[in-house]
């Protein structure tokens, strides 16, 4: 067993797979938050994006609510909600909801990208502006929740209802050291998508560090990683399972995205030189393998950067070998898990 220091979390994207609907990966998402929270994970948060059709993950809220109520004590979040691409004031009054139904265990991860292309990002009525936006719409969403709007502001005069009084934990989320840094200077947890910029993760957690103020939120320091991880009972079953990720990743970064391939589709396919290695450079931070092999890399990864905290993300075909891989390495990891899962 190698015991990891840092608590393990979930990021899922709802991944829809090739013979399945986005009705059959959002079941699958509250079945995969119940056995993950059964599991000892510490966090489940699901991404927003849209005009994917691998991915039904398009309202965090609406899917949270429903994730909040198959479960009893795991947080549940998003990972994030892409600020830009909505009122401040909405998303305060639903995730101010969702923490007054289920208080102390809510995240509100904030992104600054749409979370799509930009002809969809001009649908969601997005205001196609500069960096500059994301300080001060966070001060508009901070000003919801708090009622700190300064007395001559004109939204003074509304009260954000169930906003006010029912702050979610905030979190900032990035992919360079832009978003480390205003998490820093904000005093705010700050979690890093390493799972698809892994390049950029040391920068942004030095940003982040040299940069933090503390705040009422935190006295130190909280940075968490997104990680990309499939594991199997084999490092030759992961592998195969992983081939999946890896067509799913050249069909959206070559204008081809579509839904989740299976193994054997990935296998069949008629790969050049050139698109293999592509993957590969941007798949090398993936941690694919045996249990031993998965939480090993885990380990190592949390010791290298010094983050608090580390986030899964699986994504294949199959549904039941994505829930395998969480069992695995929480088996390994020495996660406290329910005994009845281990019986089942």
């Amino acid at each position: 067993m190698t015991e990891l220091r840092v608590p393990l979390s979930v990021l899922d994207l709802s991944p829809v797979s090739e013979g399945s609907t986005p009705a059959d990966a959002l079941r699958r998402s509250i079945e995969l938050v119940a056995h993950v929270e059964r599991l000892g994970y510490h966090r489940y948060w699901v991404a927003e994006h849209h005009n994917m059709v691998g991915i039904a993950s398009s309202s965090p809220a609406v899917l949270l609510a429903h994730a909040a109520s198959a479960t009893s004590t795991i947080r549940i979040g998003s990972g994030g909600v892409m600020l830009p691409n909505h009122s401040p004031l909405v998303i305060a009054e639903q995730f101010g909801m969702l923490e007054a139904l289920h208080p102390g265990r809510v995240d509100l991860g904030i992104g600054r990208a749409p979370g799509t292309d930009q002809l969809t990002a001009r649908a969601l009525r997005r205001g196609l502006g500069t960096d500059d936006e994301l300080p001060r719409l966070l001060g508009e969403l901070l000003a919801w929740f708090e009622g700190s709007f300064p007395e001559t502001h004109p939204y003074r005069q509304i009260t954000a209802t169930p906003a006010l009084g029912y702050r979610p934990s905030l979190w900032l989320l990035g992919s360079s050291d832009y978003s480390a840094t205003v998490a820093g200077v904000l005093g705010l947890p700050f979690s890093f998508a390493y799972h698809f910029a892994a390049g950029g993760a040391d920068q942004a957690l030095t940003a982040y560090r040299q940069s933090f103020q503390p705040s009422d939120v935190l006295d130190e320091p909280y940075a968490m990683l997104g990680v990309a991880a499939v594991c199997a009972g084999s490092n030759d079953e992961a592998e195969w399972l992983a081939g999946s990720t890896r067509l799913a990743i050249l069909r959206l970064r070559t204008g081809r995205p579509g839904r989740y391939p299976s193994p054997e589709q990935a296998a069949a396919y008629p790969w050049t030189d050139a698109e293999r290695d592509a993957v590969a450079s941007w798949t090398s931070t993936h941690i694919v393998g045996d249990p031993g092999t998965v939480t090993g890399e885990l380990a190592d990864l949390a010791e290298r950067t010094g983050v608090q905290e580390l986030m899964l993300t699986t994504n294949v075909h199959d549904p039941e070998a994505r829930v395998r891989s969480y069992q695995l390495v929480a088996e390994t990891a020495g996660l406290t898990i329910d005994k009845k899962v281990l019986q089942t």
